[in-house]
């Protein structure tokens, strides 16, 4: 399929502006060009009736930034159901505030309440920190629920790209913990060791997500070239020892067929298929990596908020 007319203009607006490409920044100009990009192509955040700011404790002692998002009045006798949200950003730029729009959005769409987590950023925070991150503050969120008016037994867990990752890690540690999740809400999540697939050499350049892009997250994420063998960083095709995903949360997958990324997410919705794990793969024609934050611009991707949407409410059991 072509690209989607509206993603091509944004593609032409992002060539005109002549904003330095990640891969010749430094992490900190490239988080502060990622935060400036955000403000300008995403929707307009929708009200909430309550946002809150939490600090959670992580294993090494340190604190994880968390934003709660209620879309309604909290019902403290019957608790909300909750997604937990990583954002993406290649493990190296991203912040609550980048994905606050999104995470607005897709809690006023479902009637669920969402808590962004602002897991710590590479090169200062190298693998696994993102991953323990991500699974201590899903713990906490789950232990903490009724303090903050959420429901433990509809818990689900969500993330685009890089947070996609983490969400797919964290459905098999809390089937390991013991916590049952609902749903893995994962939007182009990356999970292959190696980029190498035809999708990847075909998006490689000017479709938003580049090969030099990915290069440079991945040289300030990893430790040493081994950790690509961790099923951790690639939960498709680590060649490290890779546990069993089947009893793991059921998925519902979005993937974009001008995205880099789009044959492993085929790929892996094909792994979770083979391991038992239900799972829903949506494919969105005309769309590049990174669209689902595009929604100012380009006017498609409501249509892909309402599918997320959907997707939480049947799956958290949300009353229409």
């Amino acid at each position: 399929m072509p690209l989607n007319p509206a993603i091509a203009q944004v593609l032409e607006l992002i060539a005109k502006a002549k904003r330095p490409p990640f891969h010749t920044l430094s992490a900190t100009a490239a988080r502060a060009s990622y935060e400036r990009s955000a403000l300008i192509i995403d929707i307009a955040p929708a009200p909430m009736f309550d946002i809150q700011d939490l600090a959670i404790p992580a294993r090494d002692g340190a604190s994880i930034r968390a934003r709660l998002f209620h879309p309604v009045e909290p019902a403290w006798t019957s608790p909300a159901p909750t997604l937990v949200y990583f954002h993406g950003g290649g493990f190296v730029v991203g912040s609550i505030d980048t994905h606050a729009a999104l995470c607005r959005r897709l809690a006023a769409d479902s009637g669920c309440a969402v808590v962004s987590v602002d897991y710590r950023l590479a090169p200062e925070h190298t693998f696994p920190t993102a991953v323990h991150d991500a699974f201590d503050a899903l713990t906490w969120l789950h232990a903490q629920a009724s303090s903050f008016g959420l429901d433990s037994a509809r818990f689900a867990i969500g993330g685009d790209s890089a947070g996609g990752t983490l969400a797919t890690v964290c459905a098999v540690l809390a089937r390991d913990a013991g916590i049952a999740l609902r749903l893995q809400l994962l939007i182009y999540p990356g999970v292959s060791a190696r980029q190498d697939t035809p999708s990847y050499a075909q998006f490689a350049e000017g479709h938003v997500l580049t090969a030099k892009t990915v290069k440079w997250f991945f040289e300030h994420y990893l430790r040493e070239e081994k950790d690509r063998d961790d099923w951790r960083f690639a939960p498709l095709d680590a060649r490290g020892p890779m546990p069993s995903f089947e009893g793991i949360a059921p998925a519902w997958i979005a993937a974009a067929d001008h995205d880099p990324l789009f044959d492993e997410n085929v790929a892996y919705a094909a792994k979770l298929e083979r391991e038992h794990v239900p799972v829903e793969l949506v494919r969105y024609e005309g769309m590049t990596h990174e669209f689902f934050k595009m929604g100012a611009l380009v006017p498609d991707v409501a249509k892909a908020h309402a599918d997320a949407a959907s997707a939480l409410r049947r799956y958290l059991d949300v009353e229409s």
